[in-house]
């Protein structure tokens, strides 16, 4: 639908902004709109300035893709430790006009020099520490955040980049409101931010995080956008910035603190590296739900495979749906973790998500928890009954960053786009005069075998790109958008999806209640993960069914959104109600004003 000509629509969004001609003026995050329900467009995110120029986007004639690419833009602004254009991700596209669903593959890939023992310490022969590698040049994948933008705008999209840019870029220059959440995000990081001048000068004002309330502005941020719009994408990948992002990951830029604990080790990322990077365009994972379409990102992520299996358990399980759910999600994630890597063959990706399988698996499931960890399945093609699987392997859960988005158009094209620079804050390196933080991606890769006798699909190698848990997701029904989601938090990104679709379809809830309710991710483990709402509310029934329960490791699982599609064009766009401080939920018309 690219070059279909817009129609007059009354632009109202359900956000409380003020909108300025070319860019909406910062909105208050303290109390977005959670939920809107309307016509016209709709985009959800974890930021009411995202949202807002999304928004602006769509109401000015622009199509879906558009409007994702500059709320992107804009979180690369307001939300820096998640997600930027020092990042990767993974981009799930909708077309109304054709009914398909294509993806593209933005995921961050290793360095030529990548070998097998990239994190291994030749010194002792033992794996790094996780902050000594994450901290470091070494953690660092050749991002491919802009190449997955200017991708999707040559296929899809109606607007140039450089026009996309300027709203992020002018919030950059204008600054916004540090709330709570983006100062905890800094104190958290404090420690690190204090090795890297550029870092500090950002985000440590007078060595300290900055106060809620004051204005944090970037202008460098800016300066680096408005030149990617004036000179292109390939600036950043062969020009200026590609050698400021190689000089700062070869030679770190840091003055390292007497008490910080680790060397800050260069890594070996070249201009070559960056010149070569190419996104991929895989086809969706796809898999049948109560008479639904599941489509999701196939390899490196594991979360399309990893969410269609389960939900294939689920629906041939027996016992009570969040014993099911629970269960589900640990054998999905035995498979997955002993399965899914870059060079994953695609039959094996075909089989995790096939109806004979998962019969295989959901037969293991009984009235009690099994014991954790469960052993992986056999993905063959030749399906027993219950058959004994192979021993329990485990596999590194790192990671709960990242940020999502969910954007719909008038003409009923969807984009769900879920992106990161890995941990929160990255590699703690902004790339000096270029305002932007690099990613930590190649800390997803397993730092050492973890699969016994058995080959590790998820060791570095070179160009190879790490496993991630992304699941950006978008069902269909009869070839139609019933709903799209997607989450960020590392490995429980997969258990929130599943778990979103659980109680929007297994329990009955309205998309907001389903959003909102506590949540627990089981990812193959003795104990379950869970938010202190969903333990006071359904421990003690599962702790009957032998499910053991621990507090999350962070105070929320996940920060989704999402947008169900109704009858007549009508949707409904959901964000966090709290959770890392709420989202903003908008449409372009409010349902009784079309």
């Amino acid at each position: 639908m690219r070059h279909r000509r817009p129609t007059a629509l009354a632009a109202t969004a359900t956000l409380a902004l003020t909108l300025a001609p070319a860019v909406p003026a910062q909105a208050d995050r303290a109390t977005p709109a959670w939920v809107a329900a309307g016509y016209g467009g709709a985009v959800s995110t974890v930021d009411a300035t995202a949202t807002a120029v999304g928004l602006d986007v769509l109401r000015r004639g622009g199509n879906a893709v558009d409007a994702a690419i500059a709320a992107a833009a804009t979180l690369g602004v307001t939300e820096p430790f998640s997600a930027g254009i020092g990042g990767g991700g993974f981009f799930v596209y909708y077309d109304a006009g054709t009914r398909r669903v294509e993806t593209i593959d933005g995921r961050e890939a290793a360095p030529a020099a990548a070998t097998s023992t990239l994190f291994v310490d030749p010194a002792t022969g033992r794996p790094y520490a996780f902050d000594e590698a994450r901290f470091s040049g070494l953690s660092v994948g050749v991002p491919g955040t802009l190449q997955t933008w200017r991708a999707a705008l040559a296929r899809w999209g109606s607007r140039p980049l450089s026009s996309l840019l300027r709203p992020a870029a002018d919030v950059a220059d204008r600054g916004f409101t540090v709330d709570a959440t983006f100062r905890s995000q800094v104190a958290a990081n404090a420690a690190a931010f204090a090795q890297f001048p550029a870092t500090a000068e950002l985000y440590l004002p007078g060595g300290a995080p900055p106060a809620v309330g004051s204005v944090q502005r970037n202008p460098d941020l800016a300066d680096t956008y408005r030149l990617i719009a004036r000179r292109g994408v390939d600036v950043f990948y062969r020009g200026s910035v590609a050698a400021d992002i190689v000089r700062t990951v070869q030679r770190p830029p840091a003055e390292s603190t007497p008490d910080w604990a680790y060397p800050i080790r260069p890594g070996a990322l070249t201009v070559g590296d960056l010149a070569r990077y190419r996104v991929r365009l895989p086809a969706p994972t796809r898999s049948e739900y109560r008479g639904m379409q599941v489509y999701g990102m196939a390899a490196p992520s594991s979360g399309g495979t990893a969410v269609s299996e389960a939900l294939n358990i689920i629906e041939k399980a027996d016992g009570p749906v969040l014993h099911r759910y629970l269960e589900a999600s640990a054998l999905a994630f035995a498979d997955r973790n002993r399965y899914v890597g870059d060079d994953t063959p695609r039959r094996v990706l075909r089989e995790l998500a096939s109806e004979g399988f998962a019969r295989e698996r959901a037969c293991l499931v009984g009235d009690r928890a099994l014991p954790k960890p469960v052993a992986p399945g056999v993905p063959d093609g030749r399906y027993a009954q219950c058959p004994a699987g192979a021993a329990p392997t485990a596999a590194p859960d790192r990671g709960t960053s990242t940020t999502n988005l969910t954007v719909a158009d008038r003409w009923g094209n969807v984009v769900e786009y879920t992106f990161t620079i890995e941990a929160t804050g990255g590699n703690a390196m902004v790339v000096p005069g270029r305002g932007f933080l690099l990613n930590n991606e190649l800390t997803d890769f397993n730092f050492a075998p973890t699969q016994g006798t058995a080959a590790d699909p998820n060791l570095p190698g070179p160009g190879k790109r790490p496993r991630s848990s992304m699941s950006p997701t978008i069902v269909l029904r009869d070839g139609r958008p019933v709903l799209a989601l997607g989450s960020p938090g590392g490995a429980t990104i997969i258990t929130t999806v599943l778990q979103l679709l659980v109680n929007r379809y297994e329990l009955g809830m309205s998309l907001p209640e389903a959003m909102a309710a506590p949540r627990a991710s089981q990812r193959n483990s003795a104990e379950i993960e869970t938010e202190a709402a969903f333990r006071a509310r359904y421990g003690p029934q599962l702790e009957a069914l032998g499910h053991r329960f621990r507090a999350a490791d962070t105070a929320e699982l996940g920060a989704a959104t999402a947008i169900e599609f109704r009858r007549g064009g009508r949707m409904i766009a959901v964000a966090e109600p709290s959770r890392r401080g709420g989202g903003a939920a908008g449409v372009v018309a409010r349902a009784g004003h079309r």
